[in-house]
């Protein structure tokens, strides 16, 4: 376990935007992850966990609290039959994308279409994460945590997580990035084979070449899942601007049936919303953010000079002086162009959800965890 005074969120997140911390404890071990929380809530601090920092949008005065860095490493494999399938337990530090590798190398079904996704595993069940017609609920059999309430181990299992889209017991009951329950691995349970689960979303069977439901190669899956979001900026590279973002802002807003038709046109995009176990759930429909964005105006790019929405009469530039825009490739995504502060990247956002409400009468929500700034 490492200690070290005043590093910047701006160095653990992927945004690249934040301030400084008064205590930073990077913790290898579950040991020390228990130990770290446990000094901090006895010394009185506050409290701030981070994993990759894919998901955490922090304020330019910083944390003045002790951030944890969970950084535990490992893959272990509990039981494996193919009558079974495989119970895997996956340290909470663990890079998911690494875990995503390993499933489809050794044939495990059922998160291929998660790949690509940054941040550590013990993120995951927090945020329910999903793309591409999985989440990850649908293969969690149980969360370790430890409860700093109760000041001991527990666990979750399937049921008491309590799933749904992109929400969790573990994340409602997180104030300002300060978990009650910390996180300190996930347990999966695998199905056996090569092909992927049913594909169901659309772009993704294009992509591959085959009609919605059918199955693919896994390696198929994860290497079409790869692309697309590499096409989107949503695959990390340093030398590209666009991929200094939290990944998709906004979360797809859930609208109930019932008025549906009376927020957007017929040719508006509609998702089934499923539960946690994938059955489709009656009554509300998904619209895609991204669209509304899109159609309220805010095209790729808005943000940087020389941009403008048309339709309400913004100039992108004013919104935050070119530092802060949506990405040049895909309009979910909110980018640091380079010198980009917190509050830059926050006004961004307060346009964009203002106008998509505005003009299509929605609510955006933002997906990442807002510390030390609001919207």
């Amino acid at each position: 376990m490492t200690a070290v005074h005043h590093p910047s969120l701006a160095d653990l997140t992927t945004t690249a935007v934040g301030g400084p911390v008064n205590t930073y404890v990077r913790a290898e071990t579950e040991e020390e992850i228990v130990a770290a929380v446990r000094a901090a809530d006895q010394a009185g601090e506050r409290l701030l966990v981070v994993g990759g920092g894919s998901n955490l949008l922090a304020g330019d005065a910083g944390f003045d609290g002790t951030v944890v860095h969970i950084a535990s490493q490992g893959i272990q494999v509990d039981h494996a039959s193919d009558c079974a399938g495989t119970l895997l337990t996956v340290a909470a530090g663990h890079s998911w994308d690494d875990v995503v590798a390993w499933t489809v190398e050794n044939e495990r079904v059922g998160i291929e279409s998660l790949s690509g996704i940054p941040g550590t595993t013990g993120a995951t069940p927090v945020q329910n994460v999903g793309a591409y017609g999985q989440e990850v609920s649908q293969t969690i059999a149980r969360v370790s945590v430890y409860d700093r309430e109760a000041g001991r181990r527990t666990s979750f299992a399937f049921a008491d997580l309590h799933f749904a889209y992109r929400d969790s017991y573990l994340k409602r009951t997180t104030v300002d990035g300060s978990p009650r329950f910390v996180v300190l691995a996930v347990h999966f349970q695998f199905t056996h084979g090569e092909l992927s689960k049913p594909v169901r979303y659309a772009q993704l069977a294009q992509h591959l070449g085959i009609e919605l439901n059918q199955r693919a190669p896994l390696a198929d899956v994860r290497q079409a899942v790869l692309d697309l979001r590499a096409g989107k900026g949503m695959v990390l590279a340093p030398q590209d601007r666009d991929t200094y973002s939290t990944g998709s802002f906004f979360t797809n807003p859930i609208v109930s049936d019932d008025v549906i038709d009376s927020l957007v046109p017929a040719n508006a995009p509609r998702f089934p919303v499923v539960d946690a176990s994938g059955e489709p759930v009656q009554g509300s429909t998904k619209l895609s953010a991204a669209w509304l964005i899109d159609n309220a105006g805010f095209g790729k790019g808005f943000g940087l000079p020389g941009s403008r929405n048309e339709r309400l009469g913004i100039d992108g530039a004013d919104v935050a002086g070119g530092r802060a825009s949506l990405s040049t490739k895909h309009t979910l995504a909110l980018s640091n162009r380079g010198e980009a502060r917190a509050e830059d990247m926050a006004s961004l956002a307060r346009v964009v959800r203002d106008g998509v409400h505005q003009v299509f009468g929605v609510e955006l929500v933002p997906e990442p965890v807002l510390v030390g700034l609001s919207l």
